[in-house]
């Protein structure tokens, strides 16, 4: 009797083991609000403590909205600071503090206040559910001119592109010189993050919104919830392929396309051959030996003598030749302004003495015309009279 064959396991999966406990229906990005009650350990024994300096100008507003975020800390137990001398804001916990992570959420929130946010949001970081990341994009861009550029890329016109991010994300987004903070949940902030690293390594944000706008309509369906979605997403070019790697692709395109007619028993593809052919023709003949060396600028005035005439001689050439393009661009532009006032040829009806004229000198004519045959007629009569 024969053993069946066991499957083999791979070695980075070797040590997993089944969780009987982990459903489907756990969610687990939900966070459990922590209570007074839940501290069963009671004061802490040690003091913990965080610092952060804040820029010059935030002075003013930290110290009118100072008052709010000592109260916004103490209903958590927490105790701040404001240091003008230093120009610090400090946190540290005291014997009413509860919670052993409020002390990080209160770092985070002295942190939005030195990076320019608002205090009604910064507030927001205390909550459970909330939180934020400070990315640091001053050292992504050598250039400057180019940093500056690309920061503005992520706010867009009239703010329209960081609207966007805001919406599909659900976090709030505040750009300030050379860092970005961002606010929102932890699922989200990843996605922020994603954008604006792309947005410095030269990835327009809008590939990325676009692609969040197509995802967040295909979480609507739960039919697609159990597929992958890479058919649907829009694929990018990541990088812009160098001349001769196109040609390499484009050969390939070429040559698979006449294998398969080739296999298809059909004739190959004459508009290509004619494309090869003529791309042969074309083709220059190699030569070992450089080009003719073009004349330098100096060799041109010794040709002509102009490097030996002097400073005042030069300026004064010089002058006489703008005075002759001027001179010849006036004269063109006069021809082109008096081209307006030429008369155009009209078709004039004719005056009423210039009718009558054509009339009698058309009478004239009948006339003598009449005499002639008249003439005529009598000096035959004439002749036939002499015969007889």
């Amino acid at each position: 009797m024969t053993e069946s064959p066991q499957p083999e396991v791979k070695k980075n999966k070797s040590h997993r083991k089944d969780k009987p406990w982990d459903t489907d229906d756990i969610d687990h990005w939900k966070i459990d609000p922590f209570k007074q009650d839940d501290n069963k350990g009671g004061a802490f024994t040690e003091e913990s403590s965080f610092a952060t300096l804040f820029p010059k100008y935030r002075e003013k507003y930290l110290r009118e909205v100072w008052s709010a975020v000592t109260r916004a800390l103490e209903t958590h137990g927490i105790a701040c600071t404001l240091d003008l001398l230093n120009g610090s804001m400090s946190v540290r916990t005291t014997r009413k503090t509860f919670d052993p992570y409020i002390i990080l959420k209160a770092r985070d929130m002295v942190k939005l206040l030195a990076r320019g946010v608002a205090v009604n949001q910064a507030v927001k970081i205390l909550e459970d559910d909330m939180a934020c990341d400070i990315i640091k994009i001053g050292n992504l861009v050598r250039n400057k001119e180019r940093f500056v550029k690309r920061r503005q890329r992520i706010i867009g016109p009239d703010g329209s592109t960081l609207k966007a991010i805001e919406l599909l994300t659900q976090c709030y987004v505040l750009v300030q010189g050379s860092t970005v903070s961002a606010m929102g949940p932890y699922k989200s902030l990843k996605e922020v993050r994603r954008i604006v690293l792309d947005c410095m390594k030269n990835i327009h944000p809008i590939y990325r919104i676009k692609e969040l706008m197509i995802r967040k309509e295909l979480a609507k369906d739960p039919k697609l919830a159990s597929e992958p979605w890479d058919r649907f997403l829009p694929k990018f070019r990541k990088q812009h392929l160098k001349t001769s790697e196109k040609t390499a692709k484009k050969n390939e395109r070429l040559e698979a396309r006449a294998e398969a007619r080739t296999a298809a028993g059909l004739a190959a593809d004459t508009e290509q051959a004619k494309k090869g052919l003529q791309k042969e023709k074309q083709k220059k003949l190699y030569t070992p030996f450089p080009p003719m060396q073009q004349p330098r600028k100096i060799d041109l005035q010794l040709e002509s003598g102009e490097y030996f005439l002097k400073a005042r001689e030069k300026e004064a050439r010089e002058v006489g030749r703008r005075k002759q393009e001027q001179l010849e661009m006036t004269t063109k532009r006069k021809k082109e302004r008096a081209k307006a006032f030429i008369a155009p040829i009209e078709n004039a009806l004719p005056t009423v003495e210039e009718r009558l004229t054509r009339k009698r000198s058309a009478a004239e004519i009948i006339l003598n015309v009449d005499n002639l045959e008249e003439e005529g007629k009598a000096s035959e009569m004439k002749r036939k009279k002499r015969k007889e």
